[in-house]
């Protein structure tokens, strides 16, 4: 000590290394003191991910069965309809006088069956005295057949009538939301003209067309994943899958078909499908030890010294439930992470802080 003291500029030197020694030091001993993970490999789904468009499983153009002026609309377009609800209203005098005059064909019909029948009867029982020709039954019992079937005919056309006076009322077949209305009160309707475009939110599916290499995978599976609005995935089992190609973009058609309510969804939107085509081996780390910068995922990596520390920039993969995620790139098999991002980032900056002044001082 008394050496040192007699050379001022060598013990100047022996205290500057002897602080850059002490911070180092205090930075190692921060760093050994935080919780770590290793960077493990593991067997995961191997996942194809594609755009696909959701659309609704009930949609249709009601159209009118029978002529008439529009009377009455009761909805338009962005109303919400219940089954059943009277849609539109024609004019319906010309149903009234068809079904009046059916209804009066069915009574004639029905008088006239009833007299044949008496008729065929008594001439039954003097063909049975013999007081009449056989000829006069056989006349009869053909009278009896043609008011049986004018009856029928008469029933028909009653059933008929009645069915295109129904038709003046259009009732909605599904409860929808309208989404087209192609007719104003006034005009004339005919068979055949579209009357309201509606569409039901109760049932959705999602098409999606798969490239053909992999088709065979897809099927094998039998699973898939939409992506809703909010960043959800929910698991569809229920898929249909064409069993033919477009010639045009060799791709095969798949309906996924959603769970019966699914808020937030809307024919039109485009989302995001999973669908599981095999295996494939992934790196996977604690989903705690991943930090958020800005725009920037990274991790905090204990060095193969283990004494200095490290952020790397990673591109993460698949979620494996909320504690662990997969990466894509940016580490390797054996490497330690921090498990605390923020503590490590403090042990990062008093290590790069004793790094500059160990500098400043040699």
């Amino acid at each position: 000590m008394k050496h040192l003291l007699s050379h001022p500029m060598r013990a100047l030197s022996f205290v500057s290394a002897l602080l850059c020694l002490l911070v180092s030091g205090a930075g190692a001993i921060a760093a050994e003191n935080l919780a770590t993970a290793i960077v493990e490999e593991v067997s995961v789904p191997r996942v194809f991910r594609l755009d696909g468009v959701v659309e609704a499983v009930n949609q249709s153009t009601i159209s009118a069965q029978t002529s008439g002026q529009v009377e009455a609309i009761y909805y338009d377009v962005d109303d919400v309809v219940e089954a059943g609800a009277l849609l539109v209203k024609l004019k319906d005098t010309e149903q009234q006088a068809t079904l009046k005059k059916a209804e009066a064909d069915l009574r004639a019909a029905t008088a006239v069956l009833a007299d044949a029948r008496s008729n065929y009867k008594r001439i039954k029982d003097l063909f049975a005295k013999k007081l009449v020709a056989r000829s006069d039954l056989d006349n009869a019992q053909a009278s009896l057949d043609t008011a049986k079937a004018k009856l029928d005919a008469a029933r028909a056309a009653r059933e008929q009538a009645r069915e295109q006076l129904n038709y003046t009322r259009v009732t909605a077949p599904y409860k929808g939301i309208v989404t087209e209305r192609h007719v104003q009160v006034g005009e004339v309707a005919h068979p055949g003209k579209p009357l309201m475009s509606g569409i039901s939110l109760e049932q959705l599916r999602v098409t999606v067309d798969v490239p053909q290499s992999l088709i065979i995978a897809i099927r094998n599976k039998g699973k898939a994943r939409v992506q809703l609005p909010d960043g959800r995935w929910i698991d569809v089992t229920d898929m249909t899958i064409f069993p033919f190609a477009d010639p045009a973009s060799n791709t095969f058609k798949l309906r996924l078909m959603l769970p019966r309510k699914v808020e937030h969804l809307f024919p039109g939107m485009l989302v995001k499908t999973a669908f599981e085509t095999g295996i494939a081996p992934a790196l996977t780390v604690p989903a705690s030890a991943v930090a958020y910068r800005s725009e920037v995922t990274g991790v905090y990596v204990l060095d193969e010294d283990e004494e200095h520390i490290r952020f790397r920039y990673v591109r993460l993969g698949e979620a494996l439930g909320e504690e662990i995620v997969t990466v894509l790139s940016g580490l390797q098999v054996g490497d330690r992470v921090f498990l605390d991002p923020i503590k490590a980032g403090v042990a990062l900056k008093h290590q790069r802080r004793a790094e500059r002044e160990q500098g400043g001082h040699e």
